[in-house]
């Protein structure tokens, strides 16, 4: 099914050269026949596609090839012709293992002289060695740089992303379209999670305005992971109460075992984790490893210290676990911490607006626009190192999903790039595009080099 307002790239290219397994590649279904006998796709044929962060509608169309005027194959190059009205751009794919053909050759000219959209030329099946001459054939075409790819095994994607983003109109608006699949509406899945006796019971009990879950100043009295569906102020929330995690040395009863096993599934199952902390007991080493679990998950985290009635020097506490935090959970600067009472109900209207406002930064897309004027900036700040006298080239940046915020540095020799270079940037993303808190996937993708085997 395709969306409408997406811009649409239409695949061209003689028979059997790969265009409806580049077709399927690109909707991640096999939606189109595939087939070694060329002529099989005769119907134009539409898909959603995604492409790291561009979305477009794909359309797959019959091969072009000379045909008597009136015949089926001239009707199909019609087919074919009449798709190009109201694309963005279009893909001519050749195969690059058998080479260029005249008929390549032909409709190459047709396109430089009739195509009302840029042209990216595409030399499919360039998998290992066997496709290198043709990929070196396909520059005579005359249609720009081709895209080494390999349709049937996903290799050269990257190069295609970086082929086809400038030509697509409307990225931003393709970004809110995006977003707005992430409902803000749905319920917010949010898990409660800590060492046994900290809290996490009493403190839903609180939320909900009722004794629903059986506590008492024994350790470990919840086993299961209890999701409960509830409203707050008229916004959906599904809260889930865990068994209190201890040191793996200590758990040593197989119930108990089970009941950590169960908690660390409500963790996957959730979109914001709050660790509860006793505040009467301060920070110890389990929380950070708790904190460290769940960041390491990609769910947005909040730390929130409980019994705060009851804790002593309330201002020296807060500040010595802050800066515990920050010395334990390097890698993620700016966890929210909070302070609350689940006897009293202190803070908890608190806790859960922050608990929306985290999933909502959690859960946003960065306009590919103003990702890569934050990328250039801080490029100009701090410039990437040149290793040996290599000069490494970073591109461009565009965020892959969310949820959490995940993105693909594209470049070239990022082999050599020091990690501190890339936590700098991990960093000053934190900073610069209000994602402090969350845990952010970096990922670098250097430019594909076509002649590897």
């Amino acid at each position: 099914m395709t969306r409408p307002g997406l811009p649409r790239v239409v695949i061209l290219g003689r028979p059997n050269v790969g265009k409806s397994t580049l077709f399927n590649r690109l909707v991640g279904k096999k939606l189109a026949l595939v087939d070694d006998q060329p002529g099989v796709t005769r119907d134009r044929r539409e898909g959603h596609a995604r492409l790291f962060d561009l979305e477009f509608t794909v359309i797959d169309t019959a091969g072009l090839e000379e045909a008597e005027a009136g015949s089926l194959s001239d009707r199909m190059r019609a087919q074919s012709r009449a798709a190009l009205d109201g694309a963005s751009a279009a893909l001519f794919v050749i195969d690059a293992r058998g080479g260029l053909t005249e008929a390549d050759r032909h409709f190459a000219r047709w396109l430089r002289q009739e195509a009302p959209v840029p042209i990216v030329p595409v030399a499919n099946k360039c998998e290992g060695r066997a496709g290198e001459a043709g990929l070196m054939e396909a520059f005579e075409l005359g249609l720009g740089d081709p895209v080494p790819l390999s349709a049937e095994h996903g290799e050269g994607l990257a190069d295609l992303f970086e082929a086809l983003m400038p030509l697509l109109p409307g990225p931003g608006e393709v970004d809110e379209a995006v977003e707005a699949e992430d409902n803000p509406d749905a319920p917010l899945k949010l898990a409660i999670v800590g060492r046994p006796n900290a809290g996490k019971s009493t403190l839903i009990n609180r939320l909900l305005g009722e004794n629903r879950l059986l506590t008492g100043p024994e350790a470990g009295i919840t086993r299961d992971s209890i999701a409960i569906d509830w409203t707050w102020r008229d916004r959906a929330v599904k809260l889930i109460d865990t068994a209190g995690m201890r040191r793996k040395a200590k758990v040593q009863d197989k119930l108990e075992k089970l009941a950590v096993a169960d908690a660390r599934h409500a963790v996957d199952f959730a979109e914001v984790v709050v660790l509860l902390l006793d505040a009467t007991l301060g920070l110890e080493a389990q929380d950070l490893r708790i904190a460290d679990m769940v960041l390491q998950e990609g769910r947005a985290l909040i730390i929130a210290l409980n019994k705060w009635d009851s804790a002593e020097d309330q201002s020296r506490l807060f500040n010595g676990v802050k800066k515990a935090l920050d010395e334990g959970l390097a890698q993620v600067k700016g966890v929210p911490l909070l302070t609350v009472s689940a006897l009293t109900g202190k803070g908890l209207d608190t806790l859960m607006e922050v608990a929306f406002e985290t999933r909502a930064r959690w859960s946003r897309r960065v306009p590919t626009a103003a990702l890569n004027r934050w990328f250039e900036a801080a490029q100009e700040r701090n410039p990437p190192p040149a290793p040996g006298g290599k000069r490494i080239k970073l591109r461009y940046i565009t965020q892959a999903r969310n949820r959490p915020p995940s993105f693909i540095v594209f470049g070239t020799r990022l082999e050599l790039l020091p990690d501190s270079y890339s936590r700098y940037l991990v960093n000053s993303l934190r900073d610069d595009l209000d994602l402090k808190g969350l845990p952010i996937r970096m990922t670098m993708r250097s430019r594909a080099n076509p002649f590897d085997s």
